[in-house]
Protein backbone atom coordinates (compact mmCIF):
# COMPACT_ATOMS: atom_id res chain seq x y z
CA UNK A 1 0.00 0.00 0.00
CA UNK A 2 3.04 2.31 0.27
CA UNK A 3 4.35 1.38 -3.16
CA UNK A 4 5.10 4.56 -5.10
CA UNK A 5 3.98 6.88 -2.28
CA UNK A 6 6.16 9.87 -1.39
CA UNK A 7 6.56 10.43 2.33
CA UNK A 8 8.32 13.43 3.83
CA UNK A 9 10.02 12.32 7.03
CA UNK A 10 10.71 15.29 9.30
CA UNK A 11 13.21 14.64 12.09
CA UNK A 12 13.51 17.16 14.91
CA UNK A 13 16.15 17.37 17.61
CA UNK A 14 15.50 14.91 20.38
CA UNK A 15 17.38 11.87 21.61
CA UNK A 16 14.78 9.69 19.89
CA UNK A 17 16.05 10.95 16.51
CA UNK A 18 18.11 7.77 16.23
CA UNK A 19 14.86 5.79 15.83
CA UNK A 20 14.15 7.74 12.65
CA UNK A 21 16.73 5.58 10.89
CA UNK A 22 14.62 2.48 11.50
CA UNK A 23 11.43 4.32 10.51
CA UNK A 24 13.04 5.46 7.26
CA UNK A 25 14.36 1.99 6.49
CA UNK A 26 10.98 0.31 7.12
CA UNK A 27 9.15 2.82 4.93
CA UNK A 28 11.63 2.31 2.07
CA UNK A 29 11.36 -1.46 2.42
CA UNK A 30 7.57 -1.10 2.15
CA UNK A 31 7.98 0.62 -1.23
CA UNK A 32 7.73 4.27 -0.25
CA UNK A 33 9.89 7.07 -1.61
CA UNK A 34 11.18 8.78 1.53
CA UNK A 35 12.52 12.33 1.45
CA UNK A 36 14.12 13.28 4.75
CA UNK A 37 14.19 16.72 6.34
CA UNK A 38 16.31 17.23 9.45
CA UNK A 39 16.50 20.19 11.79
CA UNK A 40 19.94 21.42 12.79
CA UNK A 41 19.39 19.99 16.28
CA UNK A 42 18.51 16.58 14.85
CA UNK A 43 21.93 16.38 13.18
CA UNK A 44 23.51 16.47 16.66
CA UNK A 45 21.90 13.10 17.42
CA UNK A 46 22.16 11.27 14.09
CA UNK A 47 24.25 11.94 11.00
CA UNK A 48 22.47 13.07 7.82
CA UNK A 49 24.61 10.58 5.89
CA UNK A 50 22.81 7.73 7.69
CA UNK A 51 19.40 8.97 6.50
CA UNK A 52 20.73 9.71 3.01
CA UNK A 53 22.04 6.15 2.73
CA UNK A 54 18.78 4.63 3.97
CA UNK A 55 16.45 6.83 1.91
CA UNK A 56 18.71 6.93 -1.18
CA UNK A 57 17.94 10.64 -1.51
CA UNK A 58 19.72 13.80 -0.39
CA UNK A 59 18.71 14.98 3.06
CA UNK A 60 17.26 18.49 3.35
CA UNK A 61 18.98 20.53 6.05
CA UNK A 62 19.12 24.24 5.23
CA UNK A 63 16.37 26.35 3.67
CA UNK A 64 19.01 28.07 1.56
CA UNK A 65 20.54 24.88 0.18
CA UNK A 66 18.99 24.61 -3.28
CA UNK A 67 19.89 21.33 -5.03
CA UNK A 68 17.91 22.12 -8.17
CA UNK A 69 17.84 25.71 -9.47
CA UNK A 70 14.62 25.01 -11.40
CA UNK A 71 12.57 24.68 -8.20
CA UNK A 72 12.35 26.13 -4.70
CA UNK A 73 13.42 23.21 -2.55
CA UNK A 74 11.00 23.46 0.37
CA UNK A 75 8.03 24.13 -1.92
CA UNK A 76 9.01 21.26 -4.22
CA UNK A 77 9.34 18.94 -1.22
CA UNK A 78 5.95 20.02 0.14
CA UNK A 79 4.26 19.57 -3.25
CA UNK A 80 5.75 16.09 -3.75
CA UNK A 81 4.34 14.61 -0.54
CA UNK A 82 1.51 12.13 -0.31
CA UNK A 83 2.00 12.23 3.46
CA UNK A 84 4.16 14.15 5.92
CA UNK A 85 5.47 12.26 8.97
CA UNK A 86 7.24 14.12 11.78
CA UNK A 87 9.07 11.62 13.99
CA UNK A 88 10.30 12.44 16.51
CA UNK A 89 8.37 15.66 17.03
CA UNK A 90 9.74 17.80 19.84
CA UNK A 91 7.73 20.33 21.79
CA UNK A 92 9.49 23.01 19.73
CA UNK A 93 8.39 21.75 16.30
CA UNK A 94 4.87 21.07 17.61
CA UNK A 95 4.73 24.69 18.78
CA UNK A 96 5.97 25.97 15.44
CA UNK A 97 3.39 23.91 13.56
CA UNK A 98 0.55 25.08 15.78
CA UNK A 99 1.48 28.75 15.51
CA UNK A 100 2.50 28.88 11.85
CA UNK A 101 6.18 29.64 12.46
CA UNK A 102 8.66 28.89 9.68
CA UNK A 103 12.32 29.52 10.44
CA UNK A 104 14.04 26.41 9.08
CA UNK A 105 13.59 23.88 6.28
CA UNK A 106 11.27 21.58 8.22
CA UNK A 107 8.91 24.22 9.61
CA UNK A 108 8.83 26.07 6.28
CA UNK A 109 7.97 22.88 4.41
CA UNK A 110 5.27 21.99 6.93
CA UNK A 111 3.66 25.38 6.44
CA UNK A 112 3.67 24.88 2.66
CA UNK A 113 2.49 21.26 2.68
CA UNK A 114 -1.09 20.41 1.73
CA UNK A 115 -0.69 16.67 2.29
CA UNK A 116 -2.00 15.01 5.47
CA UNK A 117 0.34 15.12 8.46
CA UNK A 118 1.11 12.49 11.09
CA UNK A 119 3.06 13.55 14.18
CA UNK A 120 4.86 11.25 16.62
CA UNK A 121 5.73 13.34 19.70
CA UNK A 122 8.71 12.61 21.93
CA UNK A 123 9.67 14.69 24.96
CA UNK A 124 9.99 14.79 28.74
CA UNK A 125 6.87 13.73 30.62
CA UNK A 126 6.39 17.21 32.15
CA UNK A 127 6.87 18.90 28.79
CA UNK A 128 4.28 16.59 27.22
CA UNK A 129 1.78 17.46 29.97
CA UNK A 130 2.47 21.21 29.89
CA UNK A 131 -0.67 23.25 29.11
CA UNK A 132 1.07 25.04 26.23
CA UNK A 133 2.03 21.74 24.57
CA UNK A 134 -1.42 20.29 25.17
CA UNK A 135 -2.98 23.40 23.62
CA UNK A 136 -0.68 23.20 20.60
CA UNK A 137 -1.51 19.54 20.02
CA UNK A 138 -5.22 20.27 20.37
CA UNK A 139 -4.92 23.04 17.77
CA UNK A 140 -3.16 20.68 15.37
CA UNK A 141 -5.70 17.92 15.97
CA UNK A 142 -8.46 20.42 15.20
CA UNK A 143 -6.78 21.06 11.84
CA UNK A 144 -6.71 17.36 11.01
CA UNK A 145 -3.20 16.42 12.11
CA UNK A 146 -3.04 12.84 13.37
CA UNK A 147 -0.90 11.77 16.30
CA UNK A 148 0.88 8.55 17.15
CA UNK A 149 0.69 8.54 20.92
CA UNK A 150 4.03 8.38 22.76
CA UNK A 151 4.76 5.45 25.00
CA UNK A 152 5.13 5.33 28.77
CA UNK A 153 8.39 4.20 30.35
CA UNK A 154 11.88 5.25 31.32
CA UNK A 155 12.85 8.40 29.44
CA UNK A 156 16.36 9.49 28.50
CA UNK A 157 16.16 12.29 31.07
CA UNK A 158 15.72 9.73 33.84
CA UNK A 159 12.01 10.33 34.45
CA UNK A 160 9.45 7.56 34.11
CA UNK A 161 6.24 8.57 32.35
CA UNK A 162 4.56 9.35 29.07
CA UNK A 163 6.69 10.96 26.39
CA UNK A 164 8.83 8.22 24.86
CA UNK A 165 8.62 8.05 21.06
CA UNK A 166 6.36 5.26 19.86
CA UNK A 167 8.27 2.30 18.48
CA UNK A 168 9.16 2.47 14.76
CA UNK A 169 6.86 -0.48 14.05
CA UNK A 170 3.90 1.39 15.55
CA UNK A 171 4.67 4.53 13.57
CA UNK A 172 5.06 2.67 10.28
CA UNK A 173 1.83 0.77 11.03
CA UNK A 174 0.05 4.12 11.54
CA UNK A 175 1.31 5.29 8.14
CA UNK A 176 0.16 2.08 6.45
CA UNK A 177 -3.22 2.30 8.17
CA UNK A 178 -3.69 5.85 6.95
CA UNK A 179 -3.09 4.87 3.33
CA UNK A 180 -5.25 1.75 3.68
CA UNK A 181 -8.13 3.75 5.13
CA UNK A 182 -8.16 6.09 2.12
CA UNK A 183 -10.11 3.53 0.06
CA UNK A 184 -12.20 1.83 2.74
CA UNK A 185 -15.39 3.61 1.63
CA UNK A 186 -14.56 4.15 -2.03
CA UNK A 187 -17.75 3.98 -4.08
CA UNK A 188 -19.97 4.46 -1.01
CA UNK A 189 -22.40 7.34 -0.56
CA UNK A 190 -22.39 8.77 2.96
CA UNK A 191 -24.99 11.17 4.33
CA UNK A 192 -24.21 13.08 7.55
CA UNK A 193 -26.35 15.57 9.44
CA UNK A 194 -24.85 18.16 11.79
CA UNK A 195 -25.62 21.20 13.90
CA UNK A 196 -28.63 22.40 15.80
CA UNK A 197 -31.89 23.14 14.02
CA UNK A 198 -33.68 26.47 14.59
CA UNK A 199 -37.47 26.77 14.92
CA UNK A 200 -38.73 30.29 14.17
CA UNK A 201 -41.01 32.24 16.50
CA UNK A 202 -40.91 35.32 14.30
CA UNK A 203 -38.47 36.85 11.77
CA UNK A 204 -35.89 37.67 14.48
CA UNK A 205 -36.30 34.95 17.14
CA UNK A 206 -36.03 31.19 17.16
CA UNK A 207 -35.74 28.15 19.43
CA UNK A 208 -32.50 26.20 19.12
CA UNK A 209 -29.83 24.33 21.14
CA UNK A 210 -26.11 24.46 21.92
CA UNK A 211 -24.91 22.14 19.13
CA UNK A 212 -21.83 23.45 17.29
CA UNK A 213 -21.90 20.84 14.52
CA UNK A 214 -18.24 19.95 15.16
CA UNK A 215 -18.96 16.24 15.66
CA UNK A 216 -20.93 15.95 12.43
CA UNK A 217 -18.34 17.89 10.46
CA UNK A 218 -15.58 15.66 11.85
CA UNK A 219 -17.55 12.58 10.78
CA UNK A 220 -18.07 13.97 7.28
CA UNK A 221 -14.35 14.66 6.94
CA UNK A 222 -13.42 11.21 8.25
CA UNK A 223 -15.75 9.59 5.70
CA UNK A 224 -14.32 11.71 2.87
CA UNK A 225 -10.81 10.74 3.95
CA UNK A 226 -11.83 7.12 3.43
CA UNK A 227 -12.84 7.72 -0.16
CA UNK A 228 -16.61 8.14 0.28
CA UNK A 229 -18.86 10.49 -1.64
CA UNK A 230 -20.09 12.60 1.28
CA UNK A 231 -23.06 14.93 1.61
CA UNK A 232 -23.28 16.98 4.80
CA UNK A 233 -26.67 18.44 5.71
CA UNK A 234 -25.98 21.16 8.26
CA UNK A 235 -28.18 23.41 10.35
CA UNK A 236 -26.67 26.05 12.66
CA UNK A 237 -22.94 25.31 13.07
CA UNK A 238 -19.66 26.94 13.99
CA UNK A 239 -17.47 24.46 12.09
CA UNK A 240 -15.84 25.55 8.81
CA UNK A 241 -16.74 23.91 5.46
CA UNK A 242 -14.79 20.83 4.37
CA UNK A 243 -13.03 20.59 1.04
CA UNK A 244 -14.48 17.77 -1.07
CA UNK A 245 -17.71 17.42 0.94
CA UNK A 246 -21.06 18.55 -0.51
CA UNK A 247 -22.64 20.96 1.97
CA UNK A 248 -26.41 21.47 2.11
CA UNK A 249 -27.59 24.21 4.47
CA UNK A 250 -30.94 23.99 6.27
CA UNK A 251 -32.50 25.74 9.23
CA UNK A 252 -35.48 23.90 10.68
CA UNK A 253 -36.19 20.28 11.54
CA UNK A 254 -38.68 20.08 8.67
CA UNK A 255 -36.12 21.38 6.18
CA UNK A 256 -33.58 18.85 7.45
CA UNK A 257 -36.14 16.05 7.14
CA UNK A 258 -36.88 16.92 3.51
CA UNK A 259 -33.19 17.31 2.63
CA UNK A 260 -32.39 13.91 4.14
CA UNK A 261 -35.33 12.10 2.53
CA UNK A 262 -34.41 13.48 -0.91
CA UNK A 263 -31.03 11.77 -0.64
CA UNK A 264 -31.82 8.77 1.54
CA UNK A 265 -32.50 6.15 -1.12
CA UNK A 266 -29.10 6.69 -2.73
CA UNK A 267 -27.18 6.62 0.57
CA UNK A 268 -25.18 3.63 1.80
CA UNK A 269 -24.36 5.07 5.22
CA UNK A 270 -26.39 7.66 7.14
CA UNK A 271 -25.02 9.25 10.30
CA UNK A 272 -27.54 11.41 12.18
CA UNK A 273 -25.29 13.59 14.32
CA UNK A 274 -27.49 16.71 14.20
CA UNK A 275 -29.27 18.00 17.29
CA UNK A 276 -32.79 18.24 15.92
CA UNK A 277 -35.52 20.14 17.77
CA UNK A 278 -38.21 17.92 19.25
CA UNK A 279 -40.76 20.75 19.25
CA UNK A 280 -41.56 23.79 17.14
CA UNK A 281 -44.03 26.70 17.52
CA UNK A 282 -47.49 25.88 16.24
CA UNK A 283 -47.52 29.21 14.43
CA UNK A 284 -44.81 31.61 13.31
CA UNK A 285 -45.53 35.32 13.60
CA UNK A 286 -45.06 37.16 10.28
CA UNK A 287 -43.64 40.21 12.08
CA UNK A 288 -41.61 40.69 15.24
CA UNK A 289 -43.58 39.82 18.38
CA UNK A 290 -43.85 42.96 20.52
CA UNK A 291 -43.66 43.05 24.29
CA UNK A 292 -47.10 43.27 25.89
CA UNK A 293 -48.03 41.24 28.96
CA UNK A 294 -45.71 40.04 31.71
CA UNK A 295 -45.91 36.50 30.35
CA UNK A 296 -45.81 35.11 26.85
CA UNK A 297 -47.31 31.67 26.31
CA UNK A 298 -45.97 29.64 23.41
CA UNK A 299 -47.83 26.67 22.00
CA UNK A 300 -45.47 24.00 20.66
CA UNK A 301 -46.03 20.87 18.59
CA UNK A 302 -43.86 17.83 17.94
CA UNK A 303 -41.53 17.81 14.97
CA UNK A 304 -41.21 14.70 12.82
CA UNK A 305 -38.73 12.23 14.30
CA UNK A 306 -36.18 12.07 11.46
CA UNK A 307 -34.20 9.10 12.77
CA UNK A 308 -37.36 7.05 13.40
CA UNK A 309 -38.60 7.88 9.90
CA UNK A 310 -35.30 6.74 8.38
CA UNK A 311 -35.38 3.53 10.41
CA UNK A 312 -38.87 2.73 9.14
CA UNK A 313 -37.83 3.33 5.51
CA UNK A 314 -34.48 1.57 5.73
CA UNK A 315 -33.73 -0.92 2.97
CA UNK A 316 -29.96 -1.26 2.51
CA UNK A 317 -28.66 1.74 4.48
CA UNK A 318 -26.34 1.45 7.48
CA UNK A 319 -28.00 3.81 9.96
CA UNK A 320 -26.20 5.48 12.87
CA UNK A 321 -27.94 7.61 15.47
CA UNK A 322 -26.63 9.85 18.24
CA UNK A 323 -28.02 10.09 21.76
CA UNK A 324 -27.13 13.02 23.99
CA UNK A 325 -28.16 12.07 27.53
CA UNK A 326 -27.70 13.28 31.10
CA UNK A 327 -28.53 10.00 32.89
CA UNK A 328 -29.03 6.25 32.26
CA UNK A 329 -27.00 6.53 29.07
CA UNK A 330 -26.89 2.83 28.23
CA UNK A 331 -30.61 2.27 28.83
CA UNK A 332 -31.71 5.20 26.70
CA UNK A 333 -29.20 4.43 23.95
CA UNK A 334 -30.34 0.83 23.57
CA UNK A 335 -33.98 1.90 23.63
CA UNK A 336 -33.28 4.38 20.87
CA UNK A 337 -31.38 1.83 18.79
CA UNK A 338 -34.26 -0.67 18.91
CA UNK A 339 -37.16 1.75 18.49
CA UNK A 340 -35.57 3.57 15.59
CA UNK A 341 -34.04 0.54 13.86
CA UNK A 342 -30.47 1.81 13.99
CA UNK A 343 -27.39 -0.28 13.34
CA UNK A 344 -25.35 1.72 15.84
CA UNK A 345 -26.08 4.43 18.39
CA UNK A 346 -23.35 6.73 19.66
CA UNK A 347 -24.26 7.99 23.12
CA UNK A 348 -22.71 10.48 25.50
CA UNK A 349 -23.45 12.06 28.83
CA UNK A 350 -23.44 15.76 27.96
CA UNK A 351 -23.17 16.69 31.64
CA UNK A 352 -19.77 15.00 31.81
CA UNK A 353 -16.61 17.11 31.59
CA UNK A 354 -15.11 17.03 28.09
CA UNK A 355 -18.29 15.75 26.42
CA UNK A 356 -21.22 17.34 24.69
CA UNK A 357 -22.03 20.51 22.81
CA UNK A 358 -19.69 23.30 21.76
CA UNK A 359 -16.51 21.46 22.74
CA UNK A 360 -13.60 20.13 20.69
CA UNK A 361 -13.61 16.88 22.66
CA UNK A 362 -16.16 14.17 23.37
CA UNK A 363 -16.58 11.07 25.54
CA UNK A 364 -18.80 8.51 23.83
CA UNK A 365 -20.06 4.96 24.05
CA UNK A 366 -20.91 3.00 20.91
CA UNK A 367 -23.86 0.61 21.12
CA UNK A 368 -24.96 -2.15 18.73
CA UNK A 369 -27.85 -4.58 18.77
CA UNK A 370 -26.15 -6.71 21.46
CA UNK A 371 -25.29 -3.79 23.72
CA UNK A 372 -22.15 -1.80 24.40
CA UNK A 373 -19.48 -2.32 21.73
CA UNK A 374 -16.89 0.24 22.74
CA UNK A 375 -16.48 2.98 25.36
CA UNK A 376 -14.03 5.66 24.29
CA UNK A 377 -12.11 7.91 26.70
CA UNK A 378 -12.11 11.67 26.24
CA UNK A 379 -10.83 12.28 22.72
CA UNK A 380 -10.79 15.07 20.21
CA UNK A 381 -13.91 14.88 18.05
CA UNK A 382 -11.77 14.11 15.00
CA UNK A 383 -10.41 11.05 16.83
CA UNK A 384 -13.92 10.01 17.85
CA UNK A 385 -14.95 10.31 14.19
CA UNK A 386 -12.09 8.07 13.08
CA UNK A 387 -12.96 5.46 15.70
CA UNK A 388 -16.61 5.48 14.65
CA UNK A 389 -15.85 5.22 10.93
CA UNK A 390 -13.51 2.31 11.60
CA UNK A 391 -16.29 0.64 13.58
CA UNK A 392 -18.83 1.26 10.80
CA UNK A 393 -16.50 -0.26 8.20
CA UNK A 394 -15.98 -3.37 10.36
CA UNK A 395 -19.71 -3.75 11.05
CA UNK A 396 -20.58 -3.40 7.36
CA UNK A 397 -18.01 -6.00 6.40
CA UNK A 398 -19.73 -8.47 8.74
CA UNK A 399 -23.18 -7.95 7.19
CA UNK A 400 -24.25 -10.03 4.18
CA UNK A 401 -24.65 -8.02 0.98
CA UNK A 402 -28.06 -6.39 0.74
CA UNK A 403 -28.92 -6.84 4.43
CA UNK A 404 -30.46 -3.70 5.86
CA UNK A 405 -29.47 -4.40 9.46
CA UNK A 406 -32.93 -4.83 10.96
Amino acid sequence: MLQGKTILLGISGGIAAYKAATICSRLVQAGAKVRVIMTESATKFIAPLTLQTLSRHPVYLDTFDEFDPSVVAHIDAADSADLVLVAPATANIVGKMANGLADDFLSTTLLAATAPVIVAPAMNVHMYAHPAVERNMALLADRGVRFVEPGTGLLACGYVGKGRLAEPEEIVAAVKHWFASRTELAGKSVLVTAGGTAERLDPVRFLTNDSSGKMGFALAEAAANRGADVTLIAARTTAPPIVGVKLVRVESAEQMLQAVLERYDAADIVIKAAAVADYRPVSQAPTKIKKSEEKLVLELERTTDILKTLGERKTHQFLVGFAAETEQVAQYAMDKLRRKNCDLVVANDVSQDGAGFNLDTNVVQIFGKDGLIEALPQLHKREVADHLLERIVRQMQKKPAGEAGE
